[in-house]
């Protein structure tokens, strides 16, 4: 990817920018508050036709790609890094469904049966403005063996029943973003029969006021307190075949095969810690209202914010590398270098977020400045499942050692 977006891009930029900071950015402090979800920051991605963003023109979406996806997530993020992250759940249903299934090897049927799935689904979200949520996270009861599929690290234990004209579910999900508000929950199931984990996958459409679906749990963290992020329940769900975002199968094969996985969320946290750093340097000029302008700022100071600045521009250079190469089927070296971005952002965003309060200080704590809240949010960083920080870097270190094993013909 050239580091300076196309023409296409730099708009889809500036109109996220102007929301982020024209709309996002007044709600946000309130919104952190309460812990509700930013139902006006949706609407207002919804007239701006955003939730179509990575839907196909063919289908009256905006068309972007991957690439131009993650600019406009960076963008957006530093409004309102929930709102970016939760929007993220949305936009990754849609690139599932649009650019990483069309690269995907199917035969002719399930193709020709994906083209009719999707051709629904995407007129839904530009026609009506739905969104989607996706319940990937499961917990392990004591006990069981993690012996089936895992997303992030966790068993893939939600399991579907075929029945007559679809599916029953049952299952639970954790940390369930958009649970106050999506339309629907794009959920990964396994399906119930003999046969290979990878074929018996499914990606199912799962409506949020289906008989059956539940939410529960109090929900008060410390950070990303608007993405609403509660417990799901699914208990004798029954979808149609119709439901089917992806035709059986395809989802493991996605899941299993492409490098953009840990790049997902990244682009929030890229976000993040660039508006932590502006907002340092607001505060320190007089450009940040309550904020005590300084006359001068001392060279200890000085050094920090030129580090932040460094860490940040190194972390971005290295992530949109990582993502001008990442596809479908990458080599291992190419997995290897969307692991370190990922890991590298998780860190980084902690890093820059604890050193912007640092140096404006102890005021910079008071709730009166956003300061102290993007310190809190950039916590979720290194802990959003699917890709912790120790599962991204135990994948790094396994895939090394394989790969060393195999190149020394030592591998079993």
């Amino acid at each position: 990817m050239d580091m300076q977006p196309n023409a296409r891009q730099r708009e889809l930029i500036d109109r996220a920018r102007e929301l982020a900071m024209d709309c996002f950015a007044a709600r946000a402090a309130d919104l952190d508050r309460t812990a509700e979800f930013p139902f006006e920051d949706f609407d207002d991605l919804r007239e701006a036709g955003f939730l179509g963003l990575c839907v196909p023109e063919e289908f009256g979406g905006l068309g972007a790609d991957l690439e131009t996806y993650y600019l406009v997530s960076e963008q957006l993020a530093q409004g309102n890094a929930s709102t970016a992250l939760t929007y993220n759940m949305h936009c990754f249903t849609m690139l599932m469904m649009g650019e990483m299934a069309d690269a995907h090897d199917m035969d002719a049927e399930v193709r020709a049966r994906h083209a009719v799935l999707r051709e629904r689904n995407f007129r839904e979200v530009v026609e009506k403005g739905v969104t989607y949520g996706q319940p990937h996270s499961e917990p392990i009861e004591e006990g069981e063996t993690d012996t089936a599929f895992t997303v992030g690290g966790r068993r893939f234990g939600t399991v579907a029943d075929k029945v007559d004209g679809g599916y029953r579910l049952n299952g639970r999900k954790f940390f369930v973003s958009l649970s106050d508000s999506a339309d629907y929950f794009a959920t990964p199931a396994i399906l119930n029969q003999e046969g290979g984990f990878v074929e018996r996958t499914l990606y199912l459409k799962v409506p949020r006021q289906a008989e059956g679906v539940s939410f529960a749990g109090d929900w008060d963290p410390i950070g990303m307190r608007p993405t609403v992020s509660r417990n799901m329940v699914l208990t004798d769900v029954f979808v149609p075949d119709e439901a089917e975002i992806l035709p059986p199968g395809v989802f493991g094969g996605l899941y299993l095969s492409n490098a953009h996985g840990p790049l997902l969320f990244s682009a929030t946290f890229l976000g993040l810690m660039q508006r932590a750093y502006a907002d340092a340097l607001d505060y320190l000029t007089g450009g940040m209202d309550g904020a005590p302008a300084k006359t001068t700022v001392g060279p200890v100071q000085g050094k920090a914010i030129a580090d932040m600045l460094f860490k940040v521009e190194a972390a971005r250079a290295l992530y949109f590398h990582a993502v001008s190469e990442a596809g479908l089927k990458p080599d291992h070296a190419i997995r290897q270098r969307a692991r370190a971005a990922h890991v590298t952002v998780q860190r980084t965003v902690v890093g820059v977020a604890q050193e912007a309060v640092r140096v404006c200080g102890g005021r910079a704590l008071l709730k009166a400045f956003p300061l102290e809240r993007h310190l809190r949010d950039a916590q979720a960083a290194s802990v959003m499942r699917p890709w912790t920080l120790e599962i991204a870097t135990e994948a790094s270190w396994n895939s090394a050692l394989r790969a060393a094993r195999r190149k020394n013909g030592t591998a079993d």
